[in-house]
């Protein structure tokens, strides 16, 4: 089980800047820890929730819903998306009524390589905590936003 003061050698003014510092930590631990599982795949985490978007929505959306839907708001965001256009995962769309505004579009192949992330399972990050102790969390999470 991880120890915060020890995994980074420090003491704390107290446990309310303890917690901050923890949630920061656990947050980072995190990022690179699905940054390697998604590598595999050749997308970042953030490219992986455009995706999701994508085929959660069910149709092609703009770049501003995509942007306010993503978990990590991204002021690249339009430059993932190049990256998924080129990568043939996203497509454009011109929108009829409007020059100015485009739609995205998850492709086959985008919905393929969701299926092929899905099927690979990584690894549970919070398997150390109870169903219980992750509804805590999250709702002490919530309490701080």
């Amino acid at each position: 089980m991880g120890d915060l003061a020890r995994d980074i050698n420090s003491k704390f003014e107290n446990n309310r800047v303890k917690a901050m510092l923890n949630i920061i930590y656990t947050a980072n631990w995190i990022t690179s820890t699905q940054n390697e599982f998604f590598k595999d795949f050749g997308i970042s985490q953030q490219q992986y929730n455009i995706l999701r978007i994508l085929r959660g929505a069910g149709e092609p959306l703009n770049v501003q819903t995509i942007k306010d839907r993503m978990l990590e708001r991204s002021p690249n965001a339009t430059r993932l998306m190049d990256k998924l256009c080129a990568k043939e995962l996203i497509e454009r769309l011109p929108c009829p009524n409007d020059r100015r505004v485009v739609h995205i579009n998850i492709t086959k192949n985008g919905l393929d390589l969701l299926i092929a992330i899905s099927n690979k399972k990584p690894k549970n990050l919070l398997e150390n905590i109870t169903v219980e102790e992750a509804t805590q969390l999250s709702d002490l999470l919530d309490r701080i936003r």
